[in-house]
C-alpha cells in the first residue's frame, strides 16, 4: 500500500514521526509520504524510523496557498529536506502561525472562552501552531464535542474565531516545491470545494498531480476528479491524510492509497524536475 498523505507532531498530527511509521507499517503500508503543514522538520526522524520498519519514506510537505481567492493545499512529494529555501519558508510560516494563533486565542477570549496561548503551546509541543491544536484544547475543556465541531462552530473560515492568514499564491507554492526537487499535487480537491477552472489554473502553472483518491471523497467525487486529472494530464494520487485518532477519529494509515503505477509516474516526474 502506498499512502502519500500523512501528518506528525511536526505540524498538527497526534503522533511523532517514529510513532507514525510504526502505525503505518503495522497497517501494511509499504510507502508513506510524511507531508506536514509548511515544514519538513519531522522528516529526519521519519527517515530513521522508515528504515527500521522497512517502509519507503517519501519526503514531503503540505503547503497552504491560494488560487482565485480559494485556499488550496499543495502536497510536495520527493522534496529535498535540506533545501535551504524550504527551511527559510518554514521559519517564515512558523512566525506567521504564532501571530495568527495569538489573534485566534484573543477572539476566543472575547467570545467568553478563557483560553491561553500557553495551553495551546502545551498541546502543540514543538510543532508549528495550527488550528487543530486550538480545536483540541476546546475539546479538552469540554466546549466542543470533537475537533470537527470546533472548526464548524469557531475556527473554520468565516466562523467567530477565524482570522486571516498569510496568502501564498498557488503558482508560488508549485515553484517552491519544484525548486526543492519535488512534485506538486493538489490535495483533497473535493474537501476544498475546487472546480474544474480552479484546477486548470494550477495545471497551467505546472501542477503534477491531483489527490482524487482522498479518504474524504465518496465514489462520485472521486470520479469527478479522476476525469479532471485525465483532462489535465495530472497523476492521480491517494492518501489517508492521517493525523491521529484525536484529530481525525476513525481514520488509519493506508485508508486511501495510490496505485503503484501512478506512484512510479510521480517518481519519474520528480526525477525530471531534478534533471
Amino acid at each position: 500500500m502506498i499512502d502519500l498523505h500523512s501528518h506528525t507532531t511536526a505540524s498538527d498530527g497526534q503522533h511523532s514521526p517514529a510513532e507514525l511509521l510504526s502505525l503505518a507499517a503495522s497497517a501494511g503500508v509499504t510507502a508513506l509520504a510524511v507531508t506536514d503543514h509548511d515544514t519538513v522538520a519531522g522528516l529526519a526522524e521519519a527517515a530513521e524510523a522508515a528504515r527500521a520498519h522497512g517502509v519507503e519514506l517519501v519526503p514531503g510537505i503540505e503547503v497552504s496557498a491560494f488560487v482565485l481567492k480559494k485556499e488550496v493545499h499543495i502536497l510536495g512529494h520527493f522534496v529535498r529536506p535540506d533545501f535551504p529555501e524550504l527551511a527559510r519558508f518554514s521559519e517564515r510560516l512558523r512566525v506567521e502561525r504564532e501571530q495568527r494563533m495569538e489573534r485566534m486565542v484573543e477572539q476566543m477570549r472575547k467570545l467568553g472562552f478563557p483560553v491561553r496561548m500557553e495551553e495551546v503551546r502545551a498541546i502543540a509541543g514543538s510543532a508549528q501552531l495550527g488550528r487543530p491544536h486550538l480545536a483540541r484544547l476546546l475539546v479538552e475543556k469540554g466546549w466542543c464535542l470533537d475537533v470537527k465541531a470546533a472548526f464548524d462552530r469557531f475556527l473554520g473560515a468565516g466562523k467567530p474565531a477565524w482570522t486571516d492568514r498569510f496568502k501564498l499564491e498557488g503558482r508560488d507554492a508549485i515553484r517552491l516545491i519544484h525548486r526543492a526537487g519535488g512534485t506538486a499535487t493538489l490535495a483533497h480537491p473535493g474537501s476544498s470545494k475546487l472546480e474544474r477552472y480552479d484546477i486548470l489554473q494550477l495545471a497551467r502553472e505546472g501542477l503534477d498531480g491531483l489527490e482524487a483518491l482522498h479518504t474524504d471523497h465518496n465514489p462520485s467525487v472521486r470520479e469527478k476528479y479522476l476525469r479532471f486529472a485525465k483532462d489535465f494530464d495530472l497523476v492521480t494520487t491517494g492518501g489517508s491524510d492521517f493525523h491521529g485518532e484525536q484529530v481525525t477519529p476513525g481514520r488509519r494509515p493506508g485508508d486511501s492509497t495510490t496505485p503503484p503505477e501512478n506512484f512510479e509516474k510521480l517518481r519519474a516526474r520528480a526525477a525530471s524536475t531534478r534533471a
